[in-house]
């Protein structure tokens, strides 16, 4: 029997975190499940809390998987770049650690060094947002903490020890491609960029999140229906919005709507107390 880790959190901010939610998901998990996948994996709440293997977990930012990896796999040299971060942190070390990413340079970059970037900057940047401009290039201000966690070593070391599970697949891609060797009594748990609560049916196509508009929400939308006749557990978190209920709307007998607090949104009515579903097919 798994002894569950207390201890294992999401070792990074992620804008749309699942942390305050888990108790409503934890209790709508399936009874069994054989092979779990979270195809859209971000900080990880859901992951870190089931601590299920096997898993297969993945993310179509390249940058946010390599710090999985590294974790896993580098955990001692993540630390002391870490460390050195946290001894430089000021304003100005950190726009000279962001602009990396502004010169050809960063191509040459270690793993290493690029994980603890990532870390480095999502710990003092502005609410630790990720955020990238149409280059590419991380674009976040650098946010007013007075003494930001930046090295959380326990709690790495912790991560660390997990991830390096031989049960636990760690990939980067498209969401489809994660999970094509989903079978019967598999359980999928898909956290995408969440469709905006103010745009209705009629002006939502022009909608694009990081990439993921309409034609994105509609091709998961079909793979939900997929995987439900491949005989897998699916479970979907979204916004309540309008185009979110029309497109799940065969699932109304078992979708869940739940109030969630969020601080970050471009839009004033998505933050605070907003109201969020939860789509399963079981």
């Amino acid at each position: 029997m798994y002894q569950k880790n207390l201890f294992l959190k999401p070792f990074i901010k992620w804008v749309g975190g699942k942390r305050q939610l888990l108790d409503v998901i934890t209790n709508n998990l399936p009874k069994k499940i054989n092979t779990y996948y979270e195809p859209f994996i971000g900080g990880g709440a859901v992951f870190f809390d089931l601590q299920h293997t096997p898993s297969i977990i993945n993310d179509y930012n390249i940058e946010l998987i390599n710090v999985y990896k590294v974790i896993r796999d580098n955990i001692d040299e993540l630390i002391e770049e870490l460390k050195n971060h946290s001894m430089n942190n000021s304003k100005a070390y950190y726009l000279e650690i962001r602009a990396w990413d502004r010169t050809d340079d960063y191509s040459k970059r270690t793993d290493v060094e690029r994980a603890a970037r990532f870390i480095y900057m999502n710990k003092t940047g502005f609410n630790g947002l990720y955020r990238v401009n149409k280059n590419n290039q991380f674009n976040v201000p650098y946010g007013k903490y007075k003494n930001p966690n930046i090295v959380n070593e326990g709690l790495l070391r912790e991560v660390s020890e997990f991830l390096n599970d031989e049960n636990i697949k760690i990939i980067s891609g498209d969401f489809e491609d994660a999970v094509k060797d989903a079978q019967a009594g598999d359980f999928i748990y898909f956290d995408p960029p969440y469709a905006p609560l103010d745009l209705n049916l009629n002006n939502f196509v022009g909608y694009t999140d990081n990439g993921f508009g309409y034609d994105e929400q509609i091709r998961l939308r079909d793979l939900f229906v997929e995987l439900d006749k491949r005989g897998c557990y699916v479970m979907l978190s979204n916004s309540s919005s309008e185009i979110i209920h029309e497109l799940y709307k065969d699932y109304k007998d078992t979708t869940l709507i739940v109030g969630a607090t969020r601080a970050v949104n471009s839009n004033a009515a998505g933050r605070g107390k907003v109201d969020e579903v939860i789509v399963k097919n079981y």
